[in-house]
This record gives structure tokens, C-alpha cells and sequence, in this order.
């Protein structure tokens, strides 16, 4: 009897524990999520990076400005936005307005619900998701220095052309007080009128 009962004790606490590595992967693969989302955020805010961050969301997810737009008036920032497609992306039917009213109720509920949990109940994995966002940031940043260098070389060709160094005169090897102008001789220093 002792030995049945410790065999199910160590069996339930092996059972806990695999589901207790399960619950960490998906808290890890959320907070992975969540920072990439910041990053992608932090993008944005850079001087030109909102106009890249937006060219990748569209590229990405194939959506227009207007879809973005009305997601931005929900109050949701570029990170976000694009959770809500990357997820929305996986369900059936793509990217619809009716799959975005489901992503964004069961996100914020009644009960609001995390990252983790909403993927969970779609279906789908983080995982992927993370590694879209976080190559979506790296592209937009790409852009952003790919259009800053442009502009800079931009730049540098409407600059004016630097002046032409005038020729410098040699040193008249006559007598220090005076040198020849126009071929006569002209006084220099304090005795010069």
C-alpha cells in the first residue's frame, strides 16, 4: 500500500512538474512577445520610424493604411497591431474584420486575457509570432537607415561645390621691407600709405 501511494504521489508530481515546464515555455514565449512588441514601439518613435514600421505592417500582413489606422484609433500601438495580425493572420479566413473583433475581445475581455492565453485558445504558438515581430523591427530599422543614408547622399550632391583654392603667391626673395607690385616696387609695413 505505501509503495502504490508513493509511486501515485511521484507520478502526480511529475505530472505537475511537465505541465509546470509547459506554463513556463508559454510565460517566457509571452514576455519574449511583449519585448518585441516594445522594441517594435521604440521603432516607431524614431524620427522617420513610424512611416517604416507602417510599410512593414502592410508589406507583411497585406493590410491597407486605413486597417492600421482604425486599429491605432482602438488605442493599440504598432506593437500590438501587429500581434493582432500576426494572430489573426493564422485563423481561418486570414485577416478579417470579423477575426479582428475576436483576437481584440478575447484579448481584452471581460475576462482580459494575455498574449499567451489568446494564442492558446487560437490555437497557434507564440513562438511564431515573436520571430515575425522581431524580423518585422529589424527590417523597419534596416529602412530607417537605408532612407537616411539616401538622404544624406541626397544631401551631399545639392551641397555647393567647396571653392577652388586660389594659388598662393611666392614669397619676393627682395629686401623684407618692400615687395614688386605691378612691377614697381611698393612699400610694406608702417611706412606704407
Amino acid at each position: 500500500m505505501k509503495r502504490s501511494l508513493l509511486i501515485l504521489i511521484v507520478g502526480v508530481i511529475a505530472a505537475l512538474a511537465g505541465t509546470g515546464t509547459a506554463w513556463a515555455d508559454q510565460s517566457k514565449a509571452e514576455k519574449n512577445l511583449e519585448r518585441e512588441a516594445r522594441r517594435l514601439n521604440g521603432t516607431a518613435a524614431k524620427p522617420d520610424g513610424e512611416k517604416a514600421v507602417l510599410r512593414e505592417i502592410e508589406a507583411e500582413f497585406k493590410v491597407g493604411d486605413a486597417q492600421v489606422q482604425a486599429l491605432r484609433d482602438r488605442k493599440l500601438g504598432y506593437g500590438e497591431i501587429a500581434i493582432v495580425l500576426s494572430l489573426t493572420k493564422k485563423m481561418p479566413g486570414g485577416i478579417t474584420e470579423e477575426n479582428l473583433q475576436k483576437v481584440l475581445s478575447m484579448r481584452q475581455g471581460p475576462p482580459a486575457a494575455g498574449w499567451g492565453k489568446v494564442a492558446q485558445q487560437l490555437g497557434v504558438k507564440l513562438g511564431a509570432t515573436v520571430s515575425q515581430i522581431k524580423k518585422m523591427n529589424n527590417d523597419a530599422n534596416r529602412s530607417i537607415k537605408k532612407d537616411q543614408a539616401r538622404a544624406g547622399a541626397a544631401g551631399k550632391k545639392t551641397q555647393k561645390a567647396p571653392m577652388e583654392e586660389m594659388p598662393r603667391e611666392t614669397k619676393d626673395p627682395g629686401p623684407p621691407s618692400t615687395f614688386k607690385g605691378e612691377g614697381r616696387p611698393m612699400q610694406r609695413g608702417s611706412g606704407a600709405m
